[in-house]
C-alpha cells in the first residue's frame, strides 16, 4: 500500500512542475481519501486557498446522497457554483496524481455541468 501512495505523490508532484494557479485562473486541486473526497481552489501566486468543498462538512448537503461517485459529482457541482458566483469560470484542474477516472473524473463532470472550464 505505501508503494501506491509514494507513486501517487511522483506523479502529483512531476504534474505541479507543469501547472500553477494564479487569480484570474486558480487550480482547482482534488484530494480523495477512501471514504471522502475534497476540492479546493487555490491561488498559487499569493499562496492562498480561495475556498474549499468536501462532502464530509455538515454544510456540504453531499451528505444524504448514495455512493462515492454520486458524492464527488456533487462536491464538483458546489465548488462551481461558488467559483461562478466569484465570477472564476476557467481553472486549472490538479487531479492530484490520482488517474481520471471514477471519483476524479465525476468531480470534474460535475465542474463542467455547472460552468467551470478547464
Amino acid at each position: 500500500m505505501l508503494k501506491k501512495q509514494e507513486n501517487r505523490k511522483k506523479r502529483h508532484k512531476r504534474i505541479r512542475a507543469k501547472i500553477a494557479g494564479v487569480a484570474a485562473r486558480p487550480r482547482l486541486c482534488v484530494f480523495r481519501s477512501a471514504n471522502h473526497i475534497y476540492a479546493q481552489l487555490i491561488d498559487d501566486e499569493k499562496g492562498k486557498v480561495l475556498f474549499s468543498v468536501n462532502d464530509s462538512s455538515p454544510s456540504s448537503k453531499v451528505k444524504g446522497q448514495k455512493g462515492k461517485i454520486e458524492r464527488a459529482k456533487e462536491v464538483g457541482r458546489l465548488i462551481a457554483r461558488k467559483a461562478v458566483e466569484k465570477k472564476i469560470d476557467k481553472v486549472i484542474f490538479d487531479r492530484g496524481g490520482y488517474k481520471y477516472h471514477g471519483r476524479i473524473k465525476a468531480l470534474a463532470e460535475g465542474a463542467r455541468e455547472e460552468g467551470l472550464k478547464f
